[in-house]
């Protein structure tokens, strides 16, 4: 039995489609549901679940007090000495830690914070990787009402000072240097570059990662030193704060501007992580799960989660590919990983060179998200696993922290298509009127508040800037910016971010059908397109740009030949003015495609105004773009 069927049973639902109506049509019902079912401990219970309702601004669980930390430390289910997380790294050997050993830690790392002067709203900030030390960090700032931030230290200083300055951190986490596959790399000046760029920092603190020393800095032993001789396990201790206090700030890939700093709320992600992971990835206590991800995306913050179930966390830290695709599905057969999640475009690069993932009979759920997954895609997993493990693919975004489309084990795998709206995610289409529409594309909108939603912006203190991204386009409906066509059965297909989304003649056409196409040729690698509007109000330019595989060259057969299958797959008007051969398609670090950046270039801005370098997974992938402006 799964954890969603106990769950339903007990809510008295015996369908996923009955159940997700109840989870969206009674918010008060639902919610309190996830609370009591999963047993969130309330130090100062609330007086409502739902106080005020409107969006922007729905208030949850008002009067409550908890602690995010204290959840994730309880270990449901699990034994003291059962492994709570297992380190993978290039830098240093593959390590573990008990349940026992992470409590342990982490009230050691809270008072060595308190000792610098930590309290409840300073910000404590890690420019690290997805090592142990960082997790614990994270969860003996939040176990004092801390407020988190983190970036990969693959990121250059100047990017992660445009990220950390806007919140004004207080203590900086970092390491040396690291090893990236078989390079060792120095950040030591990153580093400096950031003590002079942040001017609120008060201290450093320096885990031993890497090589070399960082001067004037605490060392991570002495900030788990307890000043005498330690014989014992140290219990930890939670301050409870309010349920919308703030627990980390999440920061947008700043490929369209400067990175918003998203505040996200303590009750807000326990609930939805909750829910999430047990509901969806059905994730509990004894399970194993293993997501790569940098400290930079949300899936970190994810990952970090599954504590909350009970379950043992693997981190990998290094480069994913190296010494071959195959590293990663080594780890999830060392671990017996039951949950993984991997990138579309990793999936895809195991496709198209045949490494095989193998047995691994402790699989139960592999994920994917992070971009589309093409049709192609979902029949790889079911050739190499068949029935036996669930591809749940999701889309959801930093700004909720969560999936908002995603699967379950009670929904069917449609291929090429993503199940449907995730419990207690009032998902829809919207056409320009602001009405719902089925079996066409429109916005993808929420249109009942989630715990989840953002607390605000940093540094936003009237709402203005929130209110502007989420909210401009139809008032109270959150409009999430993804293009998104909804079936009668209510699986759906995401069609590429609405602000990318190409207008031929009137006609909207989604980015993604472009994609799935053109990408099935063996000649084309990766492929990016982009329509350039015509101001006199005609059809304007329709841009197709691929990466061809080795050896390949662009001829006029090739040009005719993707041609004619955009022809006969979608339609005439899919066919573009122009193709032409690029050496790499701009992909941020998460593997989603940058077309308004690109686009801007075609339109004469330079690479260096349009997206910071440290975004990009390939630095130079955007500079063959000025070859191609008007």
């Amino acid at each position: 039995m799964t954890i969603i069927d106990r769950f339903a049973e007990r809510a008295g639902y015996a369908d996923y489609a009955s159940l997700h109506r109840w989870s969206v049509t009674d918010l008060d019902g639902f919610w309190s549901s996830v609370a009591e079912f999963f047993d969130v401990r309330f130090t100062t219970p609330p007086t409502a679940v739902l106080g005020r309702r409107e969006m922007p601004g729905a208030e949850w669980f008002p009067g409550a007090t908890l602690n995010y930390a204290e959840h994730a430390l309880r270990g449901t289910g699990v034994a003291a000495d059962d492994i709570a997380v297992v380190a993978y790294s290039q830098t240093r050997p593959t390590s573990e830690l008990t349940w026992a050993q992470l409590r342990d830690q982490v009230a050691r790392a809270r008072d060595g914070l308190v000792r610098l002067g930590v309290g409840r709203g300073d910000r404590v900030v890690a420019y690290a990787p997805n090592i142990p030390e960082t997790l614990v960090a994270f969860l003996a700032a939040a176990s004092l009402g801390a407020v988190w931030a983190s970036c990969a230290p693959e990121f250059g200083a100047r990017s992660v000072v445009d990220r950390f300055a806007q919140i004004e951190p207080a203590v900086l986490l970092t390491v040396p240097g690291y090893t990236y596959g078989a390079k060792p790399v120095d950040r030591r000046a990153e580093v400096a570059a950031l003590r002079a760029g942040l001017p609120t920092l008060r201290h450093v603190v320096a885990i031993g990662h890497g090589d070399g020393a960082i001067p004037d800095a605490v060392t991570w032993d002495d900030l788990l030193a307890t000043g005498s001789a330690h014989t014992g396990a140290t219990a930890p201790v939670f301050d409870p704060v309010p349920f919308d206090h703030p627990l980390y700030v999440l920061f947008s890939s700043g490929t369209t501007g400067r990175p918003k700093a998203i505040v996200h709320g303590h009750g807000g992600i326990l609930l939805e992580h909750l829910k999430n992971h047990a509901l969806s990835w059905d994730l509990g206590p004894g399970d194993r799960i293993l997501w790569f991800s940098t400290t930079a995306w949300m899936m970190w913050n994810a990952l970090v989660s599954g504590l909350l179930a009970g379950a043992s966390v693997v981190l990998i830290d290094g480069n994913p590919l190296h010494p071959d695709l195959g590293w990663q599905w080594r780890i999830a057969a060392e671990t017996r990983a039951t949950i993984m999640g991997a990138s579309p475009g990793f999936l895809m690069a195991c496709r198209e060179q045949d490494v095989a993932p193998g047995e691994l009979p402790a699989l139960r759920q592999l994920g994917a998200a992070g971009s589309p997954l093409p049709p192609e895609g979902f029949r790889w997993v079911a050739e190499q696993f068949g029935e036996r493990v669930l591809l749940n693919v999701g889309s959801g975004g930093t700004d909720v922290c969560t999936g908002i489309v995603q699967g379950s084990p009670w929904q069917p795998v449609v291929v090429g298509e993503i199940s449907g709206p995730a419990l207690g995610v009032a998902a829809e289409a919207f056409d320009p009127d602001g009405k719902p529409v089925v079996g066409e594309l429109g916005e993808l909108v929420i249109t009942a508040p989630m715990p989840s939603m953002p607390v605000g912006f940093w540094g936003d203190p009237d709402g203005t800037r929130y209110r502007d991204t989420y909210f401009d386009v139809y008032p109270g409906v959150w409009r999430h910016g993804d293009w998104v066509r909804f079936s009668e059965s209510g699986s759906c297909v995401i069609a590429g971010r609405s602000d990318a989304t190409l207008n031929r003649g009137g006609v909207r056409l989604g980015t993604a059908e472009f994609y799935a196409v053109v990408e099935e040729l063996p000649e084309v690698a990766d492929s990016l397109v982009v329509h350039l509007e015509d101001p006199a109000g005609g059809n304007g330019e329709l841009l197709l740009f691929v990466q061809l595989t080795g050896g390949v060259v662009l001829d006029d057969a090739l040009r005719e030949r993707i041609g004619g299958e955009l022809r006969s797959a979608l339609s005439p008007r899919h066919v573009p003015d122009r193709i032409e051969a690029v050496p790499a398609v701009p992909r941020n670090r998460t593997g989603k495609k940058l077309e308004l950046p690109a686009k801007k270039i075609l339109l004469g801005a330079a690479p260096d105004d349009v997206a910071s370098r440290d975004v990009l997974a390939d630095a130079t992938s955007l500079d063959a773009f000025v070859g191609f402006a008007r």
